[in-house]
């Protein structure tokens, strides 16, 4: 297995009380690419932070991985899982990833269509503070058929208070044909956090309607919905941020040991109403927007999802 990154609608990363050998004064901030075989590793300056993979022999589909926090310490489950980890759904959950169980009928959750990468429309290119690469996808069928593309745009920004990651993607068919998103649990953007900050172990859910824990935090919408805990003495944690122009708010799919997926499709399946179908026509397309921070400590996580909309129309 190589290593994965992270990026999809938005990310963003947010640093605790930096140490002096991180404080931002003391440092370049400069985002670097380095492109492997099928993959692209992110770093921060000659500090690594998450590999993206867009080509993998096992997991037919982009997904980021070993992805850490500001401090360096990963926030993600060891990919592939290892001694202490569990064990379950290594090929489907392997840090960040954006996926579906019912797109056209298809299942690109678990895995039985591809998602195959067709180049990269934007290189990608990093610098001060800031960097960003765009790659088109398509969504192929068990028997090779493409129901649709996805254009996806990855930033990453350093800002004073970390590293801001935003995932932006547009489905549409190059043909005009429609498509459609169904209903089910394992739809959208989706983390898994390390084994060490997992509910069942040191860590907490939490929303921005002020819910703590799984139980009540699963099937709810909210803005933001954060995983964190403690691994040694350091607190670190991922949130998912909703980008309020998605056609519909996310639902949560919250569990206890380790994984939250954003999911504007379930409906009936989040048990919020009748059975959802979303169908969009191939030329108009279906824009999804979100973010992830990684972080440290936080304290004003209102602030930082304010913010993350504030950067969302900006370009540079």
């Amino acid at each position: 297995m190589r290593t994965s990154v992270f990026c999809i609608g938005v990310i963003t990363i947010l640093a605790s009380s930096p140490a002096p050998a991180q404080d931002p004064a003391n440092r370049a901030d400069r985002v670097v690419f380095q492109q492997g075989d099928g993959e692209v590793l992110i770093q921060i300056d000659d500090k690594p932070i998450a590999t993206y993979v867009y080509e993998d022999s096992e997991i037919p589909r982009p997904y980021f991985a070993h992805v850490k926090s500001p401090s360096g310490t990963q926030v993600t489950r060891n990919f592939p899982p290892g001694k202490g980890d569990r064990q379950d759904h290594a090929d489907m959950h392997p840090g960040i990833w954006l996926a579906f169980g019912d797109l056209d009928g298809e299942d690109f959750w678990r895995n039985k269509g591809r998602v195959v990468h067709e180049g990269f429309t934007e290189s990608p290119t990093g610098g001060p503070r800031f960097g960003s690469f765009s790659q088109r996808k398509a969504y192929q069928r068990a028997d090779g058929r493409v129901v649709c593309v996805e254009d996806f745009r990855c930033v990453i920004r350093v800002l004073e208070e970390g590293y801001l990651l935003q995932w932006d993607s547009t489905f549409s068919s190059p043909e005009g044909n429609r498509f459609y998103f169904g209903d089910q649990e394992e739809m959208g953007l989706g983390i898994r956090v390390a084994t060490e900050i997992a509910e069942l172990k040191s860590g907490q859910i939490s929303d921005s309607e002020g819910r703590r824990g799984a139980k009540q935090v699963w099937s709810q919408p909210s803005k933001w919905c954060d995983y964190s805990g403690t691994i040694g003495d350091e607190r670190i944690g991922m949130t998912i941020l909703c980008h309020p122009d998605n056609f519909r708010e996310s639902w949560m799919h919250a569990r206890n040991y380790g994984v939250i997926a954003a999911n504007p499709f379930g409906r009936q399946a989040m048990k919020k109403g009748p059975k959802s179908r979303i169908e969009v026509s191939g030329d108009a397309g279906l824009r999804l927007q979100y973010g992830i921070l990684l972080h440290g400590p936080t304290s004003d996580l209102d602030a930082v999802y304010r913010r993350y909309v504030d950067l969302s129309g900006s370009q540079n």
